[in-house]
């Protein structure tokens, strides 16, 4: 059997062992039939558009200039991206990403 102690202050306190053999004890033990392991699914977090730009600026409080300074462009130029007029490159995404704290734009650029 292959099984890991896991120890808390010095004492044995877990032992994990693979879902085979822990299914393999369970029927041993006449607890119940084996059970094939289902998987959990893990919520995928929602991540916004790139057309909610101008909403995500303004639930962060930052002004048009604001942002686009930390971004490195002209408010102009944002203006023109918040209304979809333009497509920022992939340095402009990310930028914007990291200053509204947007995880996923980078994947898309």
């Amino acid at each position: 059997m292959n099984v890991q102690v896991i120890m808390r202050d010095g004492a044995p306190d877990y032992a994990v062992l693979p879902w085979a053999e822990y299914q393999a004890l369970l029927v041993a033990a006449g607890q119940r039939e084996a059970v094939p392991a289902q998987p959990v699914a893990q919520p995928q977090p929602q991540r916004p558009s790139f057309g909610e730009l101008g909403r995500l600026r303004q639930a962060g409080h930052l002004s048009i200039e604001e942002l686009a300074r930390s971004v490195g462009i002209s408010p102009p130029y944002l203006a023109l991206i918040e209304s979809g007029e333009r497509a920022p490159d992939a340095a402009i995404r990310r930028a914007l990403a990291r200053a509204l704290g947007v995880e996923g734009w980078e994947e898309d650029a």
